[in-house]
């Protein structure tokens, strides 16, 4: 099984949980934010396990999220689970790009990478053709819902000195 576009916001509220807990402003990726399709986890693991089983062999599957919603009311739900308020604000694509190469270059698990400023550039909503629907049994449903957001969040903190590459 090839995934021929998959938009996982695999630990998104992880990410999104110390980034909130790091600073109250967040950025959207350009001035006209595109959707986004987050995936939970539990989701991509059921078709995981369905191609491993071969119920998908050798086949190129459309995998989205049953929700479509913007970064920033993602931002915004994970805020209000942790009970932070959060400012986001418009920024241009060209400024994310160069925020995520100094993530890149200098923390462990880059703040935003490259990739993901582009994928959030482009918008993640639609697949790229040709690829077949995952069986319906297997399509995404679980919600980002403030109790899923909830239960899959990481011990609390912001980012620090210690996701630095330069720390031991």
């Amino acid at each position: 099984m090839r995934f021929s576009e998959v938009c996982v916001i695999n630990g998104c509220d992880d990410h999104l949980s110390h980034a909130v807990q790091t600073r109250s402003a967040r950025a959207t990726v350009g001035f006209h934010e595109k959707p986004i399709r987050p995936i939970p986890i539990d989701d991509l693991t059921d078709i995981l396990v369905a191609a491993i089983d071969g119920r998908m062999p050798r086949e190129t599957v459309a995998v989205v999220g049953a929700e479509q919603l913007l970064l920033s009311k993602a931002v915004r739900r994970v805020a209000s689970v942790l009970g932070r308020r959060v400012v986001v604000v418009p920024w241009p694509v060209w400024a994310q790009f160069a925020l995520a190469q100094v993530t890149e270059w200098t923390m462990k698990v880059p703040l935003v990478a490259k990739a993901q400023v582009r994928m959030l550039a482009e918008g993640v909503t639609d697949v790229a053709p040709p690829a077949a629907s995952v069986p319906d049994d297997l399509r995404p449903r679980r919600m980002f819902t403030a109790e899923r957001i909830r239960e899959s969040l990481p011990e609390a903190g912001g980012f620090g000195w210690k996701d630095l590459r330069v720390s031991r």
